[in-house]
């Protein structure tokens, strides 16, 4: 059986594990994501998880492809990564560096996007050609659908939706504006406003921060004429019913144009899994494979 390796940078862990073509996942593995000012330190440790990953590929299996789902911002097609939440990487150019490291043909793109790809090709999003991905964690990101292709954007970074301005007069964010989603709502947020992780907010705090996702995502429907939005990330999942609850009692009261009244946000149903299975995706894609029963 042929594998793509899968990665997924985040401002909290990094994982990386195996994907079959079939979307099926094996020898996923996890790091935090070092607290470190040095850029090879950082790459050491992706390294390091990632020949962990490549020394438990199933007998008789091989892996032709590998697919990174980053943080953002990016240039195109990954070449130079800047993640807002890991202040070690500006400009450092992951794909060349990894497809080095591996000797494998490498596709990196921003890790909501490929979250996009695995709920449309697995997951919550099956079988709908105009759908968002959301990860609320320890920042803010979106991937967008439309018509069964995902967007792309001038510079390859559309679905920024964590820089959607929730608050006007809001925190400031590291995007150098203020009120951002991102700023408003994500782990880092929630710790800097209330003094405590995210896995330790209060109702009050679960319910804002639904609140503000949900008055996002109306804005993007009325746009962009999309029916469901899937979330994932520690954050939203780990706050589990109370977060989409709020985020749909605003949805549905934001939304109300006719067409948009119908749209839903549920959580991502690949899980934790989502952001491995979605680099996946993105991997077989950029080595020129179709996905199986992809809508």
């Amino acid at each position: 059986m042929e594998w793509c390796l899968a990665v997924d940078v985040g401002g909290t862990k990094l994982a990386a594990g195996l994907v079959a073509e079939t979307g099926a996942l094996a020898a996923a593995r996890s790091v935090p994501t070092p607290d470190t000012a040095d850029p090879e330190v950082l790459f050491g440790v992706l390294s390091g998880l990632v020949g962990e990953v490549m020394a438990e590929i199933p007998a008789g299996g091989a892996v032709s492809a590998c697919g990174v789902g980053c943080g953002g911002p990016m240039t195109p097609r990954g070449e130079a990564v800047s993640p807002l939440n890991i202040p070690a990487w500006r400009d450092f150019p992951l794909r060349a560096r990894l497809q080095e490291a591996t000797g494998l043909p490498t596709a990196v793109d921003n890790d909501a996007k490929a979250l996009a790809l695995g709920e449309g090709w697995r997951g919550a999003a099956r079988g709908r050609r105009d759908f968002m991905a959301m990860v609320v964690s320890t920042g803010v990101g979106g991937g967008i659908v439309l018509d069964g292709r995902l967007l792309q954007g001038a510079t390859g970074n559309a679905g920024h939706v964590g820089h959607v301005i929730v608050e006007p007069d809001g925190r400031p964010c590291a995007c150098g504006a203020s009120g951002c989603l991102e700023a408003e709502a994500s782990g880092t947020a929630i710790a800097a406003t209330t003094g405590r992780p995210a896995a330790e907010a209060t109702p009050a705090v679960v319910e804002r921060t639904g609140t503000l996702v949900g008055r996002a995502v109306a804005s993007v429907v009325a746009l962009l004429d999309l029916e469901l939005v899937a979330v994932a990330g520690a954050v939203a999942l780990g706050f589990g019913a109370p977060f989409f609850d709020a985020a749909g009692r605003e949805l549905q009261a934001r939304a109300r144009l006719d067409y948009a009244r119908s749209a839903l946000i549920v959580p991502a149903a690949l899980g934790p899994a989502g952001g491995l299975v979605g680099a996946g995706a993105l991997g077989w894609l950029g080595s020129g494979r179709d996905l199986p029963e992809r809508a």
